[in-house]
């Protein structure tokens, strides 16, 4: 996620377009149930912004918001009677569900708030709903430039307040002295404008990541960067004159071009087709909650919104329902929270399941339904709802045998997991009721505090166990056992208190079970307040299925969403290669640098904010690492703004995060509060991802949805870390012309001591040549000895290898193949004695060459001592 990855990906994400209907308009009925019916005309603008509707008053909504849009039989239908009969609508009827339109929309996924329309003219519903949904979960719209933002913002109609009036009107509101400085630093020097050369170079030597390769991503060439003062540039005489003026330059800091994280990470960009052990996850717990674990509402609109976040694994605690229906139901057992129906859940996650992610639904099944008429009755929703989405085969190349790994999310495309107990041969007793399967890993109640459960899952049923396949739970007893049963479809679930233990006591075993199996984590049952611990902790050991609660947007949360942005959205991220690779281990606790991955040094700088509250309140920055345990690092903090919210500016201090051992798997929080604490808004950033240079970061709320105006200018470095000894040689390589400017200002700092400069830098001349005659002479006898011995010693060998090959052919039968093994151990081992040989030969070379540059160092601090050293290069190398 520092740098790129091999190859340059092309964008597939499509930018925002307003289908044509929308654009028009449509006429609807408004509907609510405690209100008289309104005609209106429903619109979105052509930018794609806000939907809105006039019939009287007019009403909009900013398209950001809308969570979901319904039609047909998902659609909301009026419950009362007379409000049916006015609307002309009949229940179950399918001409009158086709003409419903229903958007969702809100802040969290549980305070929700409904818009209800029928459609005037058939045919309209589908198109509404498919294109709105389209515009309102575009990746590239939620992630869009501050430009985009500003221009969002202006709701004055462009005939009467341009687009570039408005700029002008903003930058008298809240002056830019930042800017300012960032302008003078590239060199206007007092003029206003900057020439093509001076932005080429900010852009190529600034704003590019110098890691990346030249081939692949090439800096800008003049009529790129052009191109570029003609998009931003409004003047057009210092256009002609190849000019961009400060105006221009600030436009172009909150362009598209200049995002803080590349819009390809935002697109699906991982490879799909490795085995699905090797993927973290988006997963949830106790799905149907929507406050805490004790008490209140379970929901089924719960599973909907949860899906629309790209969750992947979804929590279902079964019950036995009550006669007479005898339907099973979800809820928390041995709790006061609600019941909700099993089958209304699986309606609502056949209708939802795919709407944000493609890739496969992993149902994580907690079942205590001690009835086998009940069971069945789950099995055949299932079946019915789900029809060919729901695996129940296992695919021809995976069959459920040991070491087989498991299929790819690309080969499981549209399909829904069962996660369930497989079935127990124990006789059921004449009532039908199914036996209590001890030993469950699984929590089915916060009674059980830390450790445990309170009441254990029962057997399936032949109608449920044969839904099973990839996705079978276990109890964990030990890595090793699991190494010996070697099968990669079982997995096992571990409470967070057991999951830290294992972590701690076993990190690199746990790392090497993820590699081939899943394992799912959940919080421990004294988490009554639905709080959720850091995910990070189990993603460090590659564990897949993190499950949280969704319901609580506290900050594991907000990183588990802001994390999971990234890859389309899709719910799974593909984990780094060391947590893949079966010949390679990995210490998630390691302090030092790991064979193979390169580790980074980020630094960043806060700038300024712009329009961070509408309050007069002081305001400040926080900056966290989230990583490995020697990555992370957290509240770095900027100072309290004084009362401004509006434009404060800090530009003091620079985060320094020296050394990320492990970048793609690290993230960087920016989060900003009121001077109370209050949460204002944040982002998270993938270290590997992230762009140098300067930047404006638009924030997002809790639920990860982009704020209109807020958002914080910024300088970022991400380099390659190089330890502090080393530091010195890498600034002599990147910079070679500085660094030779500074050893000829040593030298003359040097020269300033002494005596006598002339007679210093003849003695010095004097030196230099005997050293370098010395160490000519002395390589020339190093290379004749070398080829001199090793063409001897490899006659020797050869001849050597021959006799003993001779020898061995004319040895018994049945001990051939041991001398021979023999003789080549006895090759290598005077191979490797050759080797050391050249190796001491090469070691006395670089002594010699070390001694003469420490004449040289010798000399220049003390001319007392250089008679003694010619003295002794005459008497130790001879000419």
């Amino acid at each position: 996620m520092a740098g790129a990855k091999p190859g340059v990906h092309a964008l597939q994400l499509k930018p925002v377009s307003v289908h044509e209907v929308l654009k028009r308009g449509s006429k609807f009925i408004k509907w609510d149930e405690e209100a008289i019916p309104t005609l209106v005309t429903l619109k979105v603008d052509p930018d794609g912004f806000f939907l809105y509707w006039s019939g009287g008053t007019m009403e909009i909504l900013d398209i950001s918001q809308i969570r979901d849009t319904r039609t047909g039989r998902f659609a909301r239908f009026p419950k009362d009677l007379r409000l049916r009969e006015t609307l002309g609508l009949i229940k179950g009827d399918s001409y009158s569900e086709s003409k419903l339109l229903t958007i969702v929309f809100g802040n969290d996924l549980v305070n929700l708030y409904f818009l209800n329309f029928q459609a005037v003219q058939e045919g309209y519903c589908k198109v509404w709903t498919d294109e709105l949904f389209k515009l309102a979960t575009n990746i590239l719209s939620q992630n869009a430039s501050r430009n985009t933002f500003l221009f969002k913002a202006d709701g004055i109609k462009p005939d009467y307040f341009t687009w570039e009036m408005f700029q002008n009107f903003l930058n008298k509101l809240s002056p830019r002295p930042e800017v300012e400085r960032i302008f003078v630093e590239l060199g206007s020097k007092g003029k206003p404008f900057l020439s093509l050369d001076q932005l080429m170079d900010f852009i190529n030597r600034k704003q590019r990541d110098s890691r990346l390769n030249e081939v692949l991503y090439p800096p800008l060439k003049r009529d790129q960067v052009h191109q570029l003062m003609e998009r931003y540039e409004t003047n057009t005489s210092q256009l002609e004159r190849d000019q961009i003026s400060l105006m221009g330059l600030a436009k172009y800091l909150g362009g598209e071009e200049n995002s803080v994280v590349p819009p390809e990470r935002l697109d699906l960009i991982d490879d799909m087709n490795q085995p699905l052990s090797h993927y973290f996850i988006n997963s949830s717990h106790n799905t149907y909650l929507t406050v805490g674990q004790l008490t209140g509402t379970s929901s089924v609109e719960m599973y909907r919104q949860v899906l629309l976040t790209g969750c992947r694994c979804i929590e279902l605690d079964c019950w036995k329902g009550r006669p007479p229906e005898e339907e099973p139901i979800i809820t928390h057992g041995f709790t006061m929270t609600t019941e909700i129906s099993f089958k209304e859940v699986i309606e609502a996650i056949a209708e939802s399941a795919f709407k944000t992610s493609p890739y496969p639904l992993i149902l994580s099944f907690e079942n205590h339904v001690d009835s086998a008429k009940q069971q069945a009755k789950m099995a055949e929703y299932c079946r019915t709802m789900f029809g060919d989405a729901l695996l129940i085969e296992p695919l021809e190349k995976y069959p459920l045998d040991p070491g087989q790994q498991l299929p790819s999310p690309q080969e499981l495309m549209g399909k829904i997991l069962i996660k369930n107990k497989k079935k127990h041969h124990h006789r059921a007793s004449n009532g039908g009721s199914i036996r209590r399967k001890d030993g469950t890993d699984e929590q089915s109640s916060p009674l059980n505090g830390v450790y445990g459960t309170a009441y254990s899952e029962v057997n399936a049923t032949e109608e449920m166990s044969t839904l099973v396949n990839y996705i079978e739970p276990v109890k964990f007893k030990s890595f090793e056992a699991a190494s010996k049963r070697n099968k990669y479809f079982e997995m096992s679930s571990f409470v967070e208190t057991k999951g830290m233990d294992t972590l701690k006591n076993s990190p690199m075993e746990f790392v090497e079970y993820n590699k081939k199996q899943l394992s799912r984590i959940y919080p421990k049952g004294t988490r009554v307040d639905s709080s959720n611990y850091m995910p990070q902790l189990f993603w460090n050991v590659g564990c897949q299925m993190v499950a949280l609660n969704f319901q609580t947007l506290d900050l594991p949360m907000q990183l588990n969403m802001g994390v999971f942005e990234y890859n389309c959205h899709c719910g799974y991220l593909l984990k780094p290669e060391f947590m893949r690779r079966t010949d390679k281990h990995f210490d998630p606790f390691t302090m030092g640098i790991v064979d193979g991955i390169v580790a980074n040094t980020i630094k960043i700088k806060i700038i300024s904010g712009q329009f961070l509250n509408d309050k007069k309140v002081g305001v400040y920055v926080e900056v966290d690492m989230f990583g490995l345990p020697a990555d992370t690092k957290r509240k770095c903090r900027t100072k309290t703004s004084n009362n401004n919210s509006l434009d404060p500016v800090w530009d003091d201090e620079t985060f320094v995060f020296n050394k990320v051992v492990l970048p793609t798997l690290a993230s960087l929080r920016v989060a900003v509060y009121e001077e109370n604490g209050k949460f204002i808004g944040h982002r998270i950033l993938p270290v590997s991802a992230l762009r140098p240079g300067y930047h404006y970061i638009c924030l997002k709320n809790e639920l990860n949805q982009p704020l209109l105006l807020s958002s914080l200018l910024v300088y970022t470095e991400a380099q390659d870390y190089i330890p502090n000894e080393h530091q010195e040689y890498a600034e002599a390589l990147t910079n070679p012309i500085k660094h030779l400017s500074l050893l000829a200002q040593r030298e003359r700092q040097l020269l300033a001591l002494m005596e006598d400069p002339t007679e210093v830098s003849h003695a010095n001349q004097k030196l230099r040549e005997i050293a370098l005659e010395c160490q000519a002479t002395q390589i020339k006898k190093l290379k004749e000895v070398c080829d001199k011995e090793k063409k001897e010693l490899q006659r020797i060998l050869d001849r050597k290898r021959l006799n003993s090959i001779i020898e061995a052919k004319k040895a018994e039968k049945d001990k051939a193949e041991a001398e021979l093994n023999e003789i080549n151990r006895k090759h290598i081992s005077d191979s490797v004695n050759l080797i050391s040989q050249v190796s001491r030969v090469v070691e006395k070379f670089m002594n010699l060459v070390s001694f003469g540059f420490l004449c040289k160092c010798i000399f220049l601090y003390n001319l007392k001592a250089l008679h003694l050293v010619l003295v002794r290069c005459h008497s130790l190398f001879p000419l």
